[in-house]
């Protein structure tokens, strides 16, 4: 059946791009068609270890579509929503993740983010650009990816502080392992692939605006 995974690409550094370099990424990542549209633009209080599919604001924004102006914030997994057997407080991935924002934009037209992002409160709040999933035509997640998957999100971070990102960690096992700081980073998630994430296509065009000195990691579970 496969492991839902989240793969991670941030520079070396915990360094925040400047906000037109980070829509220039943006850009980029779907003029090459390695996602599709509709973008979705957050703003708030977001955290990069937040599951994409599974209860972080940036999955409601994909899956529920709401308004501009929507209020978002984590929820729990359905399958424990009502037991606190089940609460737990170690630090995400292996924990509850907390999040507050709210949708700002959305289009399906990628030059349109450009502008949201400018009226966006960057720096200031953690920001967040949702894709809803990769694109299966391009050559390279076709050949990354077993197959199409709708569910296989994007999201481009540009964290107001830096957070701890987990090279490699298994978000059902105990806290542990090498972490790494990021602030403007790349995360995709899928279920079947060839090999191990993230997708170098995706990789390649993160380097162009991240530089060569980057950070790779994934968390699955």
């Amino acid at each position: 059946m496969g492991t839902w995974t989240d793969a991670f690409i941030a520079p070396a550094e915990p360094t925040l791009l400047p906000a037109e370099s980070f829509g220039r990424l943006v850009v980029d990542l779907a003029r090459e068609r390695l996602v599709r549209t509709p973008w979705s633009l957050l703003a708030g209080r977001l955290c990069v270890n937040a599951s994409l599919n599974w209860t972080s604001v940036s999955g409601k924004a994909r899956y529920d579509r709401p308004a501009v102006g929507t209020p978002l914030s984590t929820e729990r997994h359905p399958l424990w929503q009502d037991d606190d057997l089940w609460r737990d407080d170690d630090p995400p991935p292996w924990g509850d993740s907390h999040e507050e924002a709210r949708l700002l934009a959305t289009g399906e037209r990628i030059l349109d983010v450009l502008p949201a992002l400018r009226a966006a409160p960057y720096a200031q709040e953690d920001i967040a650009v949702v894709f809803p999933c990769l694109d299966f035509r391009h050559r390279g997640i076709a050949d990354f990816l077993i197959g199409e998957d709708h569910r296989t999100m994007l999201v481009c971070f540009a964290l107001a502080r830096p957070q701890a990102r987990p090279l490699a960690a298994d978000d059902t096992a105990e806290p542990g392992g090498e972490v790494h700081p990021v602030r403007t980073c790349v995360v995709h998630t899928y279920k079947l692939a060839r090999r191990y994430g993230p997708a170098s296509a995706i990789t390649a065009v993160a380097a162009r605006h991240l530089g060569p000195d980057l950070v790779t990691g994934r968390t699955w579970g």
